[in-house]
């Protein structure tokens, strides 16, 4: 009896597994099916139409053809030698053939586990089907192994030089990130159950939101990573008081209102990068470093940088220079009669300031007198995988992609920085929006990070090309209008903060960075990430940081006689800036006596790409 009602069980536990993943109305699902490809066909013909209306061009041909070079270059090396050969096929031919010994001894054993398992945080193959019905645990067994498989011979040709192997791992990445087989619909539990208990409505809903998608991308898809309708800038995003003092054709330059009776004899000069918008530094309240900045006694000023269009396509670094940081400084100096200021660089803000830094330094301009750097690479060595997208034939390609509009669209740079986390800002959304056919949830800081800007030709061109492509900043190459710059020449006090898990600024690139500056480099690194790991603040208790001595040596090492602090880094930096002048004189009114132009956080912020 008791056998028999064990079999029961289990075949009770089939058929109700076997009738999830059955139609409920067969021709409403058709009906439904019809529809969807009525919405793809939509979309198609908006990837179609911005090509033939010259709103889009496809500047893909040169990353595939470095894929296709990169993988030929892993595949001479095992297809060579016909030993090695054999022996890369056996071993994933031994890997299958292990997976299906396993899956014959589940039938008979029910404490079995998986052969091959992805790791537990893994939240692709959360769904309980994936481990108990034979079809998708298969699947989801040989996806790991080949995964594994594939990095095991790009780890293992002994012949690839470090770029080309860093590139491979990156490729071998993305590969396998696109063919997981979450990212299907027949090969996805969850999303097959979803299609048959909707009668295939989830899919009406995500090719629509698809062609909505690339149509707001001009023939690309703008994929949306948060609910966009319930931000609102100035009014429940970047809101903390103040005004708009100047404005050139680049930047707007923002003063935010005191908010403690007396202040920093020197104010505070932020500038971010151009690629982003200055408020993932207001984002909320609760959140923002400005506010913070401002309640410890800070007099903060802000960069906004213009959205460029085609009318500042020739515009590069020197111009950035002059029209945004030294217009900055001017207005700064005409605001609060201050001859000196504290500046902070965020990311490629950062690494324009330390260009800006050597440029003031040979022409005398002393009025920065300490720089705090954030996330800021000045020497490209290290520079991780966004290297993948740089070499002469790519950067060449970008070029003439933007050589007839001006500029590079906003979904190119915004893709790039995204396929470096694809399996958290790629996929799971492309899932979630297009084949479960859900819209995502409000979230600010993915809201800030779809909100991306166009880059200016002239400027991108010089940014690639002498940072990541030649690294001519930190070797002392890099010309600004007819002058040659040197980082050594900069002996101000600079603050430089890496962060530990950084994937756009790494550590490693970060601390070498610090020994080309000329002056005392006060070196500390943050926990978490190149957002998370900046934007910290100390009511929420969360990460930790380190201090230590001079950036020299190996980061390795230098790590390991640091000092741990919990938290936020944010105190400490601000004890750093009062240690080189902390003299403090009456509050601010913002703008002086001139006046202003309009409340922050401005009008160039708001515009759209």
């Amino acid at each position: 009896m008791a056998q028999e009602k064990q079999l029961n069980g289990k075949e009770g536990h089939a058929g109700a597994s076997i009738d999830q993943y059955l139609a409920k109305d067969p021709e409403r699902l058709a009906r439904n099916l019809a529809r969807a490809l009525e919405e793809l066909g939509k979309a198609a013909a908006a990837w179609t139409q911005a090509r033939e209306q010259g709103e889009a061009s496809d500047v893909t041909a040169a990353p595939l053809a470095d894929m296709v070079r990169t993988f030929s270059r892993v595949s001479e090396y095992w297809l060579g030698d016909p030993t090695r050969a054999l022996e890369a096929q056996t071993r994933l031919f031994a890997e299958f053939m292990g997976i299906w010994a396993n899956a014959i001894r589940r039938m008979s054993e029910d404490t079995a586990v998986d052969y091959a398992a992805p790791p537990s945080s893994d939240r692709r193959f959360q769904d309980p089907e994936w481990g108990r019905n034979a079809f998708f645990s298969f699947l989801k067994q040989a996806y790991v192994v080949t995964s594994r498989w594939a990095l095991d011979l790009v780890e293992g040709a002994d012949s690839l030089d470090e770029a080309t192997r860093q590139k491979a791992r990156f490729y071998v990445e993305q590969v396998s990130q696109a063919l997981s087989p979450s990212n299907f619909l027949l090969t996805n539990p969850e999303l097959f159950r979803e299609t048959m208990a909707s009668d295939g409505e989830n899919l009406v809903r995500g090719m629509r939101m698809l062609a909505e998608d690339i149509a707001a991308g001009k023939g690309d898809v703008k994929l949306r990573q948060s609910d966009a309708s319930k931000f609102r800038i100035g009014e429940n995003i970047a809101t903390t008081p103040g005004k708009v003092i100047a404005r050139s054709r680049l930047v707007e330059v923002l003063q935010y209102e005191p908010a403690t009776q007396e202040v920093l004899k020197r104010p505070l000069l932020v500038v971010p990068p151009w690629i982003n918008k200055f408020y993932i530094l207001d984002l909320n309240p609760k959140r923002s470093f400005v506010r913070w900045a401002v309640e410890q006694g800070h007099t903060v000023f802000v960069v906004s940088w213009v959205n460029p269009d085609e009318r500042h396509g020739t515009l590069d670094w020197a111009d950035y220079i002059d029209e945004g940081i030294r217009f900055a400084l001017d207005a700064v100096e005409k605001a609060t009669g201050e001859k000196e200021v504290n500046a902070m660089g965020y990311c490629v803000g950062g690494t324009l300031l330390a260009a800006a830094l050597a440029l003031f330094a040979a022409e005398g301009d002393t009025r920065i007198a300490s720089a705090t750097l954030l996330t800021t690479q000045v020497d490209f060595t290290h520079a991780g995988d966004l290297k993948v997208f740089v070499d002469e034939e790519q950067v060449a390609a970008l070029d003439k992609a933007m050589r007839g509009k001006g500029y590079l669209d906003a979904n190119r740079m915004a893709t790039a920085f995204n396929m470096l986390r694809a399996g958290d800002l790629i996929w799971p959304y492309v899932v979630n929006n297009y084949l479960r056919g859900q819209a995502p949830l409000p979230f600010d800081l993915l809201y800030w990070n779809s909100d991306s800007t166009r880059l200016g030709a002239a400027n991108h061109s010089y940014y690639l090309r002498n940072c990541y492509l030649e690294n001519n900043l930190s070797h002392g190459r890099a010309v600004l209008g007819d002058r040659t710059i040197h980082l050594e020449d900069v002996k101000i006090p600079i603050f430089n903060l890496a962060t530990r898990e950084d994937h756009i600024a790494p550590a490693k690139s970060v601390f070498l960075g610090s020994r080309f500056f000329g002056g005392p480099v006060e070196f500390v690194l943050a926990g978490s990430g190149h957002i998370a790991g900046v934007i910290n603040p100390p009511a929420m208790h969360k990460y930790q940081y380190w201090t230590g001595t001079r950036p020299e040596g190996l980061l390795e090492n230098w790590l390991a006689g640091a000092k741990e602090g919990e938290g936020s880094w944010w105190p400490y930096w601000h004890a750093w800036i009062e240690k080189q002048d902390g003299r403090r004189v009456k509050a601010r009114k913002p703008g002086g006596r001139r006046k202003t132009l309009g409340e922050a956080p401005g009008e160039y912020v708001r515009m759209r790409s």
